[in-house]
């Protein structure tokens, strides 16, 4: 006797409904993307009970014929792809012809539509598996879909459902991710009859202000980056705007909300320099790029997808928003929010920077260039082959040097406007120094009103971006290992060397200062490892370098490791606290601080300057009350 059998319909669309309804947030997603795919401009979400008891979607779509209405609620009846081209091009969010047959198994379920050309609308219901015939109704334009009592007839999925609060919690969730995917559209929600969120039609940049608050949309960058067929747009928080959590991240591929960990990875690495801890990135985002090189056909969810290329995505994800928040202090800023976007960001002439300053007095600390490269530092008399050094600053070149034992500019008078008569529109982003408080902060003023800059952080994140240019300028030192240390590798780990071996093009592993050699098919042999990293453990560092190689492209392992040597390397270098500095000597290091990649934060995330507007002076004091 045959113990294979076939399951029945009902059966099988409850097993579908366990994937793609998970909860009424699940069913509300779905609905949602078909009024979208009808072409919608005006939806109207309405909950009970946080949609366990009813969930009603009416929008102005194209709308469903007479015809084609029946047909909508059977499983794999779709009217967005007919042929395996299509899915593998798939271009509108829905596309399996799922959702709503699943739907309608495990709830009770009416649609009401209306098409363009239909003289009037027609209605269909169904209760679990029974449906009922199409008939007349009456609906001005587009489609009003009821689902009601959802998990009906499957009491034991229903006792999973959380409370009221927490499944419209959900609800809301996706109603937000789809108000930010599609500004263009007008959306409503209503909870038990009462208005939760309305959003009209409207610029993008309004819609995320709307959505996520009008504190992230002051404190968050745009991004607009195009390369290859791709194209990266959207608005990212500045690091000082980081959260506890990941509630205020949105991922959007072609318009649909995904959770992709490799574009994960390279958001959190683009945040790695200047996120402090454990903290989390807010942003809206939106990768947009030819439909055939993404699946979204993944996960029956769909909100994750597999790209064809996933190192190149990483790539252009990572750099251009590494590029945004690389901006200098001054610059960063939007412009429609940044007092100082119309004003000359040019550094007055012959004035020495703070780092110049620091570079001559370096004879007196380590020699941390020497440690890298096996040279001179900057400001140094030679190199150690006998050829010229880094040429010092004009002013110092003339002979304005430090006096012996001293902290002051001897003969230094830097041309620029004293701090107290500083008219609005005639300063840097920085403003110009004014006192030193306790040795540890640095007082400035500028047209917005009083900057505080913490100035052992901001130098050493001066020094730290230095010392990763200088050394990104050059090949990675490699330090060839006394014996050859051999370990044990899997088939995949030992096939990324031999492709990096046989590349035509370049081999990564020695531009990252590795020499790693094939000893059997399952042996590899370290050899080399970059000269900053020889006390590291070589057979860890290389399996994380291979890893990151085959999964991303490029090592991030390697950098991490790089830059906490280099940061520690800039921490012990900076300018201490209790160090009295002179106004000319703040003055360099606020200019410094505008050229700066990344100075808003040090090393470890922490920010190096606030600005307190006058009016925020003025309501501490009470003025004009």
């Amino acid at each position: 006797m045959s113990t294979i059998r076939l399951l029945p319909d009902q059966l099988i669309s409850q097993i579908a409904a366990g994937e793609v309804v998970e909860r009424p947030a699940s069913a509300l997603k779905e609905l949602l993307e078909n009024s979208l795919d009808a072409g919608s401009t005006d939806i109207s979400v309405a909950l009970l009970q946080g949609g366990v008891k009813q969930l009603r979607v009416a929008d102005n779509g194209s709308g469903i014929s007479q015809d084609d209405l029946a047909l909508a609620l059977t499983r794999h009846a779709t009217s967005k792809i007919a042929t395996l081209d299509d899915l593998e091009a798939v271009a509108s969010l829905g596309f399996r012809g799922e959702a709503l047959a699943s739907i309608a198994s495990v709830s009770r379920t009416q649609i009401i539509s209306r098409a363009a050309s239909a003289r009037h609308a027609w209605r269909i219901s169904s209760e679990g598996s029974q449906i009922t015939p199409v008939e007349p109704a009456a609906l001005d334009a587009g489609t009003i879909v009821e689902v009601s009592d959802l998990y009906f007839n499957t009491p034991a999925r229903r006792k999973f459902l959380k409370t009221e609060a927490t499944e419209f919690g959900h609800c809301d969730d996706a109603f937000q991710r789809i108000a930010l995917a599609r500004p263009d559209v007008s959306l409503m929600l209503q909870h038990n009859g009462r208005a939760v969120s309305r959003y009209q039609a409207g610029p993008a940049a309004r819609r995320v202000a709307e959505v996520l608050g009008q504190e992230f949309a002051d404190q968050a960058l745009s991004i607009e980056e195009s390369a290859a067929g791709l194209r990266l747009w959207g608005m990212a928080a500045k690091p000082t705007y980081q959260r506890s959590s990941r509630d205020s991240q949105y991922v959007y591929v072609n318009g649909r909300f995904v959770r992709d960990k490799l574009i994960a990875h390279a958001i959190r690495q683009a945040y790695q320099d200047v996120l402090h801890h454990d903290r989390h990135p807010a942003f809206v985002l939106f990768l947009e790029l030819d439909p055939a090189l993404v699946d979204v056909n993944v996960h029956p969810a769909k909100t994750e997808v597999r790209f064809r290329d996933g190192q190149s995505i990483h790539r252009f994800v990572f750099h251009a928003l590494h590029k945004v928040l690389a901006t200098p202090v001054g610059t960063a800023t939007p412009a429609s929010h940044n007092p100082f976007a119309s004003q000359p960001q040019n550094q007055p002439p012959n004035y020495p920077t703070f780092q110049s300053r620091m570079d001559l007095q370096a004879a007196q600390r380590p020699d941390f260039y020497q440690v890298l490269f096996g040279a001179s530092q900057p400001g140094s008399a030679a190199q150690a082959d006998g050829a010229p050094a880094w040429s010092a600053p004009p002013d110092y070149a003339a002979g304005k040097e430090l006096s012996a034992g001293s902290t002051a500019f001897t003969g230094f008078a830097p041309s620029v406007t004293p701090a107290s008569t500083l008219q609005p529109g005639s300063e840097f982003p920085m403003g110009f120094a004014i006192a030193q408080l306790h040795g540890v902060y640095v007082l400035a003023q500028n047209s917005a009103g009083l900057i505080v800059v913490d100035m052992h952080a901001a130098h050493e994140r001066i020094m730290y971006e230095r010392l990763k240019s200088a050394l990104d300028d050059d090949r990675v030192p490699m330090q060839p290992l006394l014996l050859p240390v051999s370990f044990h590798a899997d088939r995949i780990e030992v096939a990324s060397v031999e492709e990096q071996l046989n590349s035509v093009q370049s081999n990564e592993l020695q531009q990252l200062g590795f020499d790693i050699a094939v000893l059997s098919p399952t042996t590899l042999a370290v050899r080399a490892v970059p000269a900053m990293l020889q006390d590291a453990d070589a057979v860890a560092l290389a399996r994380d370098v291979l890893r990151d190689l085959r999964e991303y492209g490029a090592s991030r392992a390697l950098t991490e490791r790089r830059n906490e040597l280099l940061g520690t390397m800039a921490c012990h270098a900076a300018v201490r606290a209790n160090r009295s500095l002179t106004i000319p000597e703040m003055n360099a290091l606020l200019r410094d601080m505008e050229t700066t990649e990344r100075s808003g934060q040090c090393n470890h995330g922490r920010p190096t300057w606030f600005q307190v507007s006058m009016s925020e002076l003025d309501k501490m004091f009470m003025r004009g009350k």
